[in-house]
């Protein structure tokens, strides 16, 4: 069976350079290596053996110019030689030390566990955790907005240390664990053996410091637990599942931010009321007889009682809007309007005068347009 091409193989073009090559080999070897699940034996020697031929300038220039002719003895090295040559250290189960070179364990580790391998070159400061709470709050108050008081035992910065970790009157020091680094280097059980890996300093959490002397109030962690009362300002014109952000409201953490703290909104169901946008509605009931010859009613609305014109002829169902009794706009002046839709209510239980007279009227000829 003819042999592939090594370029191929590799899946660079022929004028990559040396190190686009040693990458091209350090993600296929990963992706394939046997002892992987989906690896496959066959591809990676396969990968192993192009390696061995481009990863050599002189053996490279040869086989550019005879093909696999041109390395004859040299490309079967990758059978039984050193599958890990390009990474600097020899394979043999046991604690094995790679050089990655500029190609981070995040990129090396990825293909297994779907991200970096923690402990990468930069810490990220520390930050708290968010919190979510969650607030019901009126009708009227979720139209026109309102104010409260937040209550929650969190973990807040330390009342004595001030989130320092030290007892006032000492200094922070370089980690006797890390040297001040943040990272201590430990093995890690791979596939191809125990590596030595970066993590996490345990002692100061990444910090490179640790107390001289550890705040006797919160035992160095930075943080209590304790009550914190928080103003909540609601906007006018929140709606039902609108969510409040207020920043650094969450738990505290040591020589560090505070995490957000997010506000669930909850409106309760209001009697009279629905809600559409900026819209609100309701219905007002009237009998047949003024929607017949027209009235004015009071309509109730979330700024009290406003007088409408019901015209004569109504019917069942109409919509009448006032204008500027809605729901406010966020961040802006203007409101919504309130929308009235007219039921018209038909007895169902008649004096004999009210219909003798029902009686006659329908008798009445049908050119008035009723019946």
């Amino acid at each position: 069976m003819a042999k592939r091409d090594y370029y191929e193989v590799l899946g660079v073009d022929k004028s990559a350079s040396a190190d686009e090559i040693k990458k091209a080999f350090r993600r296929k070897a990963v992706e394939l290596h046997p002892d992987k699940e989906g690896g496959d034996e066959v591809k990676f020697k396969e990968v192993n053996e192009a390696y061995e031929v481009l990863k050599d300038q002189s053996k490279r220039q040869r086989y550019d110019q005879f093909g696999h002719a041109g390395v004859g003895g040299a490309a079967g090295n990758g059978g039984g030689g050193n599958p890990f040559g390009g990474f600097g250290g020899e394979w043999s189960g046991q604690n094995v030390n790679f050089d990655f070179g500029d190609l981070g364990l995040g990129d090396i580790f990825g293909s297994f566990f779907g991200g970096g391998a923690g402990g990468g070159r930069s810490q990220r400061q520390a930050r708290g955790n968010d919190l979510e709470t969650r607030v019901e709050i009126s009708f009227e108050e979720a139209v026109f907005g309102a104010e409260t008081e937040l209550r929650l035992n969190i973990e807040d910065t330390c009342s004595h240390c001030k989130g320092n970790t030290a007892e006032p009157g000492y200094e922070l020091k370089t980690c006797d664990t890390c040297k001040g680094n943040g990272q201590v280097v430990q093995a890690v059980r791979t596939i191809f053996g125990n590596i030595q890996q970066a993590a996490v300093c345990p002692t100061c959490h990444g910090k490179g410091k640790q107390p001289e002397k550890v705040c006797s109030v919160c035992r160095g962690k930075g943080t209590e637990r304790r009550t914190q009362a928080i103003q909540l300002k609601i906007p006018a014109g929140i709606d039902d599942g609108a969510t409040i952000r207020l920043r650094e409201h969450g738990e505290a953490v040591a020589n560090g931010p505070k995490g957000d703290l997010y506000v669930h909104i909850r409106v309760k169901a209001h009697k009279h009321f629905t809600r559409e946008g900026d819209l609100i509605l309701s219905d007002e009931h009237i009998s047949m007889v003024d929607a017949a010859l027209g009235t004015e009613i009071d309509v109730e609305t979330v700024d009290g009682a406003v007088r409408m014109k019901v015209p004569a002829g109504t019917q069942s169902g109409t919509d009448f809007k006032l204008s500027n009794h809605g729901v406010p706009h966020l961040r802006s002046e203007t409101r919504g309007a309130h929308i009235v839709t007219i039921v018209v209510d038909t007895p169902t239980k008649l004096s004999k005068q009210q219909q003798e007279l029902l009686e006659a009227f329908r008798a009445e000829p049908k050119k008035r347009g009723f019946f």
